[in-house]
């Protein structure tokens, strides 16, 4: 069993977070590029004179954009062993696991880890206002679980208890609020922005879709190779 999930949770990890770090680089880092423009001062908000929305970044940075695949990867690895085993855990409980329902597992664990704490703290680029860290780390990983918990009463609950339950988990880290600066300012255009959020939460989304597909399909088959002897 945990060879399956290794094995199922590493490569689909590895998988979905090689796609999903192509896909940073050529939609958000680009974005990521121009904030830092802003940041060191090449750039000023509100200048004398405009400015244009399509600058030029420099050069490509080989080492900058390989350790950010790599990191990525190893992200998406850790986040794939932790769906294989939940999918372990609910599979042993009697609910199948197909990759069809790879697919909602996967926007689960979307709704988890992105979408609801980008709720309160969304994605930023460098150089805009933004609360202690610290605390900021707090809450982003309180309403994660809170959130997964949430949905995991929602999908296996029996009675409206579970299901109560599972909507004040959903709504209590945003009732408490987010931390936020004392004063909203920065040198980065709100329009920037506001697209690199956007993008960076696309991007999110379908490597998280890819990532419940890969880990569903990877553990069914490896399910089907290990009742293989068993029925030869």
């Amino acid at each position: 069993m945990f060879s399956r999930i290794l094995t199922s949770g590493l490569i689909a990890g590895a998988a979905a977070g090689l796609i999903a770090a192509l896909l940073q680089l050529y939609f958000v880092q680009p974005v990521l590029l121009h904030a830092e423009l802003y940041e060191s001062g090449q750039l000023i908000h509100f200048g004398a004179e405009a400015v244009s929305a399509h600058p030029e970044t420099g050069a490509i940075d080989w080492t900058r954009d390989l350790l950010s695949v790599l990191f990525t990867m190893l992200v998406y690895a850790g986040y794939g062993l932790m769906l294989v085993a939940l999918m372990s855990l609910a599979e042993g409980n009697g609910h199948e696991v197909t990759a069809r329902q790879g697919l909602i597992w996967g926007l689960a664990g979307y709704v988890t880890m992105q979408l609801a704490p980008a709720f309160g703290l969304a994605p930023e680029v460098p150089g805009v206002a933004a609360a202690d860290v610290q605390l900021r780390a707090f809450w982003w990983l309180g309403t994660a679980l809170a959130t997964g918990v949430a949905l995991w009463l929602i999908a296996f609950g029996r009675n409206w208890a579970a299901w109560g339950a599972a909507i004040i988990l959903i709504l209590a880290p945003h009732l408490i609020g987010a931390p936020q600066p004392d004063a909203f300012e920065g040198t980065v255009p709100p329009e920037l922005s506001a697209e690199f959020a956007g993008r960076a939460l696309g991007t999110g989304l379908m490597a998280w879709t890819l990532l419940g597909l890969f880990s569903a399909w990877l553990w069914q088959r490896a399910g089907q190779t290990q009742a293989a002897p068993a029925h030869a």
